[in-house]
């Protein structure tokens, strides 16, 4: 589709059908900037915004894991009680998730992304104000409404604002915040416990909640789709319930803060909910997830492979702070120091991602990088507590690297052949595979944790209890590999620059 190349409302060359992706007059792309005119005027600074408000959101989940011992404390609640601040906030934003694609076409990307800023930032100050645990849980409800809306929204935007040529590059950009927010966390997290007050670590984002509405009214462009279609309440109830039972269910795995019945009755609710949608989808032209976009190879092993791939990114941050911390019997400010390792090797990662890609190709990378990935995750359990610390932040660094590849990768690939009309729904299904995946890796890694430790029937955690977990999601990542394996070599093409002769690779 090609788009109008001034300032005024023109209407696309085709039309499309969100669940056939063939004709249709109810919903039309009508921005007003184009992709190179806004890349033009704004550079890297478009996904550098949208990844700061991401960087806000991902370091906030990190750092209140490790401010909840000294919350506990404060609030006269015991630690186990105050886990509920998490699960608060990941149930809210997988009931939110679904509904944020319908959300931003119906009142605009940039004034649903500007209003989920301001939430969340509203949202933290009443966190930080909170004087008993419902208080708090009531503010952290708020804060995942928010959280849901900022990222679809937020690459919504930059997908309707880059040209695909660009979009390797600028989702560079935009995957660093996903990997700095949990290695940054432990630190400042730590820092702030351990030399001020624990409110702070929600305080902290109100500054840059101001800055990033700042900036988001000045550079980013009012890019929606005109839509008439009435919101899918019953396919938004089906997919809210259902996420959040498996998010949650997940999220409770071998931690035995519920019986063991409720969670499998909750993960059970959700898998019944989610074949629930999928009948209703299939009847509903206008359904709130469309599931037709899995028919796009591109697309599908961005998201259902890479949830595979993403197990990792969910697992990798607990165990490490578990095995430093618990293991190693370091501090959460020193255990937070060493995987700072692994945002440098990410920063390293975008400069290089671009020719990578373009030299090898999508599917090349995916499949090499993702043994590459495993084999240095997994090579985790090997670190013991008398391993030199050259050796931790070199491995830490290196995995960093790695692992921003990869993940770059997967969000560039997953949106080379989806229509322009529908990208607003694939940010919505991608964020809601990508919620899983985070969930799944870290209830993962506690349900084999709970049962190494039951294996060697003794009540104190080790080292020997957290480290095999290392190598079990690192092999169970690959499983992806079916899915990047089944890829055309030519995947992507038109984002990746990839072809057969190496003159169109260069930067």
């Amino acid at each position: 589709m090609t788009l109008a190349v001034d300032d005024t409302v023109s209407p696309p060359q085709t039309d499309f059908d969100p669940a056939s992706g063939q004709g249709m007059a109810e919903a039309m792309l009508t921005p007003p900037l184009t992709p190179e005119k806004t890349t033009a005027r704004t550079g890297p600074l478009l996904p550098m915004i949208i990844g700061a408000a991401l960087f806000m959101q991902t370091l906030d989940a990190t750092v209140i894991a490790n401010a909840l011992p000294t919350m506990a404390v404060s609030l006269h609640r015991d630690p186990l009680m105050l886990n509920l601040a998490i699960t608060a906030y990941l149930l809210s934003a997988a009931v939110f998730l679904p509904i944020s694609a319908w959300v931003a076409d119906r009142f605009g990307a940039k004034r649903v992304f500007r209003a989920a800023i301001v939430g969340f930032a509203a949202s933290s100050l009443l966190c930080g104000l909170s004087q008993n645990l419902w208080e708090l849980v009531g503010a952290r409800m708020l804060q995942g409404v928010a959280g849901a809306m900022m990222l679809p929204v937020g690459r919504l935007v930059l997908l309707r604002s880059v040209p695909k040529s660009e979009l390797v590059r600028a989702m560079s950009y935009l995957t660093m915040p996903a990997l700095l927010g949990p290695i940054l966390g432990p630190p400042i997290g730590g820092f702030i416990v351990t030399f001020s007050s624990w409110r702070w670590i929600f305080f902290i984002n109100v500054p840059m909640g101001i800055l990033g509405v700042t900036l988001a009214t000045l550079f980013i462009p009012d890019v929606r789709e005109a839509v008439r279609e009435k919101l899918d309440v019953r396919g938004f109830i089906l997919t809210g319930c259902g996420l959040a039972g498996l998010v949650y269910g997940f999220d409770n795995l071998g931690k035995n803060i519920l019986p063991f019945v409720v969670v499998l009755a909750m993960l059970a609710g959700g898998l019944i909910c989610g074949a629930l949608y999928v009948f209703h989808a299939r009847r509903t032209p206008n359904a709130i997830l469309d599931l037709s976009l899995l028919k796009i190879k591109t697309f599908t092993a961005s998201t259902v492979g890479g949830l595979f791939s993403r197990l990792i990114i969910g697992a990798s941050p607990f165990l490490l702070a578990l095995v430093l911390q618990l293991g190693f019997g370091l501090s959460a400010f020193q255990a937070g120091l060493l995987t700072f390792a692994g945002a440098a090797g990410a920063l390293l990662m975008k400069t290089t991602a671009r020719p990578i890609i373009g030299r090898f190709g999508f599917k090349s990378v995916l499949i090499v990088n993702a043994i590459v990935v495993a084999a240095i995750s997994g090579s985790y359990a090997l670190f013991q507590a008398s391993t030199p610390h050259w050796i931790l932040l070199t491995t830490l660094l290196i995995g960093g690297f790695f692992r921003s590849l990869q993940f770059t990768a997967l969000n560039a690939m997953g949106y080379a052949d989806v229509p322009q009309p529908l990208m607003s729904r694939a940010s919505s299904l991608a964020s809601m595979f990508q919620q899983l995946a985070q969930s799944l890796g870290i209830g993962l890694a506690a349900t084999l944790i709970h049962y190494t430790i039951l294996a060697r029937h003794s009540p104190k955690m080790v080292s020997a209890d957290i480290t095999p977990a290392f190598v079990i999601v690192a092999a169970l990542s690959l499983i992806a590999l079916f899915f990047y394996i089944a890829l055309p070599r030519d995947a992507g093409a038109e984002v990746s620059g990839w072809a057969a002769t190496p003159a169109v690779v260069e930067d």
